[in-house]
């Protein structure tokens, strides 16, 4: 026999249980299935003594059953209706006990669990169908037989932090076989042997369960284990069945604050109810219970102004509201809450509490508009200044600073029609800064009287009316400064024909003073005149001319020659003004024409190429130009007779041969051209017209360019000539120069002054490759280590500044007594055989002539041989020429010393 219960809403929490059932055969073992909906009505708890209806049906239609309720909260009476004990304050989570129904003397038992929640809000765990097992003992008295044998297993419920002692027995499970056989019982899942491992365990032989340690509900609320039972064998006995354990809430947790500290605003002047902020507080407690339940509650304010309790909290939702009005910036900015939260719906006797700060700003509404400090202003401000700040407007304004309900902005509401003022806002101190944007003038005002007004930049909150002090005078005197000269017209226009004679007056070009309240003498004076043309009159400014004006002059533009005068007053400091005088030149018929080009050629023989296109130019203007007339001149008859001008237009000519031929040359033509003025000017132009012979292109060939330039064959063969005497000339000239220069090295030397080596500057020429003919040992240039080679050598001049590797090349020996007239043949021989020493070093070395006698290291200068008696004559010394002249005074003359 299988039954099915299936549970249906009635009304408001009533529950009503049918019983369908369907007999199939008589049977003592029961399979009951129940299906369970439950709603509740719109209110969040459930008053003590509301009850719902349960009702039960056997298959034998007994109607003494007894319910049994696993949660104390509630309970079913005979009749099978559910009653709340007492009120369930909170069912937004569902709620879940055991109900067992047994006959009155029926050994069955029937076990479902029941689960309750919110109407429209479905239970957390889905409701289906749950399979309640019986137990029951067999009859032998009826001769029936269990069909199914099955185990119960109840929900298991365990407090959490229990003290033990552990391990502590929660339940026993059981198998109707274990009379049979012998059973092993073995239990899985989280807490058993998965993670956290060893939380419970299983007595294998009697099937009883323990927990091994204290619960933590918050680190975990339900544990869901299957159990197992198999025979010694290890067969499977009976299928695994769920075991759902859940951990009983303890009230071991303190609500928690997010924030140890809040930070919320609320606007000045705000109504009671303003909601201000939010606190909330988290209680890691079961929120179903009164053990997370948390309750906020304010327990001070700072300060207390204007009354203790400005504000108030909702105890729910931590939602801080105000009770009064009065909120008033500018005397208190911010408000400190101390609030606390407490479990247990707050209780305070057996809740768990914590507490968090809550600062509350009270932000700035535009209440306060501006005042000035003062009801009148004062400033002076000197004429024809301007980006001045001639007056400071302060004013007051409690709102928050450097905001727009703070910052001041300042309105000219009279005074100043032409609009010679401005005030800008000063940032920093919210002053208003009278500043001069239009020049004034003291001849024209001399003081001004402005009305301010000052207001916000943000308008005022409702209700605020605007201050009187929001306006006051400002008085602004205009300082008298000593003003420039002004020319009324500047620059000033004037009209005058070219060619006026020196002298002529144009204009009075004069100054106006602008200080009419001193009198000023103005002095003129001129500034600028690029051509010098003019001259002003120092004391009246009038202008005259000191030259002819010229249209055409280079410093003319566009027909206008402008000139600058300066204006100067004396007063005190001086001031001066400058003005620009503009003269229009009018065109006068003053220039003649010029006739362009003034050279041209042309083919010897008369055809289309034999033609000059020739024009005039004219520097006047028009009506005084073109067109031109062109006119060849009679005299001489020549001009008519070998050439002919006609004209192509206005401006243009063309000038061409008359003649069928005319020979190569450079023909002068003149021509006369007159322009269209009134009167006409002429001028007689010369133009260069390069008869010569042309090619088939109508080009001048290279001869024909010869002759037209005007030299005959004769002229050209006679400056050939010259060509090759001149060159003649120059190759004897060299060939001269350098017979000589062998002459000179063939000649003997002699000293002549000249020619003397002593006491002069020798200059040479050759200054050698550079550093790549100085790769050479440069050793050669010292002074030897050891002279024995030279010590040894005969008597005479050597050189020492060589250590030669080879033959050496024989030096001349000195007579101990030289002839005067051997000297130079003695130098010439020393030079010659240095020259043509291959041991001596390149270049520029330096040669020493030594002789210091026998047995002597270092070479001597001297030539003398003089000896220590003192009896030497050097009267010879006269005879070597003027270089000696000084030895010869030392040494020579005898006695006369």
């Amino acid at each position: 026999m299988w039954l099915s219960w299936q549970l249906d809403v009635i009304c408001h929490c009533s529950v009503y249980i049918k019983v369908l059932h369907a007999i199939s055969t008589p049977s003592l073992s029961l399979s009951l299935s129940l299906s369970l909906s439950l709603s509740l009505s719109l209110s969040k708890s459930v008053e003590a003594g509301g009850r719902s209806y349960l009702k039960f049906d056997n298959c034998q239609h007994s109607k003494a059953v007894d319910f049994e309720s696993s949660d104390p909260n509630f309970s079913v009476r005979p009749d099978g209706s559910v009653y709340a004990e007492q009120e369930v304050a909170n069912l937004s989570d569902p709620v879940q006990f055991m109900v067992t129904a047994r006959g009155g003397h029926d050994p069955h038992i029937w076990e479902t669990t029941v689960k309750l929640a919110l109407a429209g809000h479905p239970p957390s765990v889905p409701v289906s169908q749950v399979n309640i097992y019986t137990l029951l003992k067999s009859s032998s008295a009826n001769g029936l037989r269990r069909q199914k044998r099955d185990w119960v297993i109840p929900p298991i419920n365990v407090p959490e932090n229990s003290r033990g002692p552990f391990p502590q027995m929660l339940v026993r499970i059981r198998s109707d076989q274990d009379l049979e056989k012998g059973i092993r019982y073995s239990i899985t899942g989280a807490g058993a042997d998965q993670p956290p491992i060893d939380v419970y365990n299983i007595d294998p032989v009697h099937g009883k369960m323990f927990v091994t340690r204290p619960l933590d509900r918050e680190e975990r609320a339900s544990y869901h284990l299957r159990a197992h039972a198999v025979d010694m064998n290890g067969n499977k006995v009976e299928s695994p069945i769920d075991l759902y354990i859940y951990v009983i809430d303890m009230n071991d947790n303190r609500p928690e604050f997010q924030n140890q500290v809040y930070n919320g605003s609320v606007a000045e002047g705000s109504k009671p109810g303003t909601l201000v902020m939010q606190v909330t507080a988290n209680d890691s407690d079961d929120d179903t219970t009164a053990n997370g339940m948390v309750r906020y509650r304010i327990l001070s304010q700072t300060p207390h102004m204007p009354i203790p309790n400005m504000f108030t909290i909702n105890s729910e939702t931590g939602d801080i509201f105000t009770v009064a009005a009065g909120l008033d910036r500018e005397k208190v900015s911010q408000y400190t809450i101390i609030v606390q939260a407490t479990d247990m719906e707050g209780n305070l006797n057996f809740g768990l509490s914590n507490t968090a700060t809550a600062l509350i700003s009270v932000t700035d509404i535009n209440d306060n508009p501006p005042e000035l400090t003062a009801r009148t202003f004062s400033g002076e401000v000197p004429e024809n200044r301007v980006n001045v700040v001639v007056a400071n407007l302060t004013v007051i304004d409690r709102d928050q600073p450097h905001s727009p309900n703070w910052a001041a902005q300042y309105r000219i509401a009279s005074g100043d029609p032409q609009g010679h003022f401005l005030i800008r806002t000063n940032p920093v101190n919210n002053d208003g800064m009278v500043t001069v944007v239009k020049p004034v003038d003291y001849e024209q005002n001399r003081a001004f009287m402005l009305t301010v007004i000052v207001s916000n930049k943000a308008p005022l909150a409702s209700g605020i009316q605007s201050s009187l002090q929001s306006s006051a005078g400002v008085t602004i005197s205009v300082q008298d400064v000593n003003e420039p000269p002004v020319f009324p017209s500047n620059p000033k226009s004037i009209r005058f024909e070219e060619g006026v004679p020196a002298g002529t007056t144009l204009t009075v070009f004069a100054a106006q003073d602008p200080d009419l309240f001193i009198h000023q003498t103005v002095r003129y004076s001129k500034l600028s005149d690029p051509a010098n043309w003019l001259r002003i009159n120092r004391t009246n400014g009038q202008i005259t001319t000191m030259a002819v004006l010229d249209r055409e002059s280079m410093y003319v533009r566009n027909n206008i020659y402008e000139a600058t005068f300066l204006a100067a007053d004396n007063g005190s400091p001086p001031a001066s003004g400058t003005g620009t005088l503009q003269i229009h030149l009018i065109d006068v018929n003053d220039n003649a024409p010029v006739l362009l080009p003034k050279e041209a050629q042309v083919c010897e023989r008369a055809s289309p190429r034999s033609r000059v296109n020739i024009t005039a130019s004219d520097a006047d203007a028009d009506p005084h130009v073109g067109p031109f007339v062109f006119e060849l001149p009679s005299y001489p008859p020549s001009v008519r007779r070998n050439w002919t001008a006609s004209r192509i237009s206005g401006d243009y000519a063309q000038l061409r041969l008359r003649i069928p031929y005319l020979d190569a040359g450079v023909y002068e033509v003149p021509i006369i051209v007159s322009d269209s003025g009134n009167p006409p000017l002429s001028n007689r132009s010369m133009i260069k017209v390069k008869v010569c012979p042309c090619d088939d292109n109508g080009d001048c060939t290279t001869t024909g360019a010869v002759a037209a330039a005007g030299l005959g064959t004769g002229a050209i063969i006679a400056i050939l000539i010259c060509i090759i005497i001149l060159l003649t000339m120059v190759l004897v000239f060299v060939m001269w120069m350098k017979r000589r220069e062998k002459e000179r090295q063939a000649k003997p030397l002699l000293i002549d002054p000249e020619d003397d080596v002593r006491d002069n500057i020798l200059k040479y020429d050759e200054e050698g490759g550079g550093e790549e003919d100085q790769d050479y040992d440069l050793s050669q240039l010292q002074q030897p280590e050891a002279l024995d080679h030279i010590i040894c050598k005969p008597t005479g001049v050597r050189r020492v500044d060589e250590r030669p590797v080879i033959a050496e090349s024989q030096y001349p020996i000195r007579p101990s007594l030289p002839h005067p007239g051997d000297i130079g043949d003695f130098i010439n021989d020393g030079l010659r055989a240095a020259d043509n020493d291959p041991t001596a070093p390149p270049y520029d070395s330096l040669l020493v002539f030594d002789y210091e006698g026998s047995g002597s290291t270092a070479g001597s200068v001297s030539s003398l041989n003089s000896s220590s008696s003192g009896d030497q004559d050097y009267d010879y010394l006269n005879d070597w020429g003027p270089r000696f002249k000084k030895l010869a005074d030392l040494y020579g003359g005898g006695d006369d010393d």
